[in-house]
């Protein structure tokens, strides 16, 4: 059997015990696939190409240190751990997100206080600050939609191609996010437009 016709798990198998041709034929298989993950989250080619990089040179160490243990599920593996350098290198990229709604309104108001320049760009660090702080606490698979849809500016349909859902599921996961987020709002007393987002 050539390496062609061999499942991912029989090259990882080959690969882990010495063979270098099999990983070459799964990154061959893989890497288009891997490539267009990453680049829909960072949309720069040169920043997609460093991170399909990165993600095979972690899959390599991994594999090499025989701490693979997801038999049969090979692709979806690298794609995870594709998905996750890529949001992270966004987040490093966006320090101060923007929340909006699905009709495009800004959930906080623009905030316009009668006060000198300095205060009011104080006031919009803390609000900024306040927020990602609570984004942090909403459930790991709506924050990760929330931060795709509206730091990133993914559609839904971009969304769960990246994560491998419906995107209905997408979109579920989103309202929920924002009932979440808007429930953390209230509890913390935090300032917004409430003729936009109301309570």
């Amino acid at each position: 059997m050539n390496n062609f016709e061999m499942s991912d798990s029989r090259l990882v198998s080959q690969y882990v015990n010495g063979n270098e041709e099999a990983f070459a034929e799964l990154l061959e298989r893989h890497q288009q696939r891997v490539y267009t993950t990453i680049y829909l989250i960072v949309k720069e080619r040169t920043v997609a190409e460093d991170l399909m990089q990165e993600t095979f040179i972690r899959v390599i160490k991994t594999l090499k240190s025989g701490r693979y243990n997801e038999s049969g599920k090979f692709l979806p593996w690298v794609l995870r751990i594709a998905h996750n350098l890529a949001v992270d290198r966004y987040r490093k990229k966006k320090r101060f997100p923007e929340i909006v709604l699905h009709d495009g309104s800004p959930v906080f108001n623009t905030m316009e206080f009668a006060s000198e320049p300095y205060e009011v760009a104080q006031m919009r660090k803390d609000v900024s600050s306040q927020l990602r702080q609570l984004i942090q606490e909403l459930p790991e698979k709506q924050r990760e939609v929330l931060v795709m849809r509206h730091y990133m500016g993914m559609s839904f349909k971009e969304i769960a191609k990246s994560v491998d859902i419906p995107v209905n599921t997408a979109l579920g996961r989103m309202r929920y996010a924002l009932i979440n987020l808007r429930k953390l709002i209230s509890k913390y007393n935090i300032a917004y437009d409430q003729n936009i987002y109301p309570k």
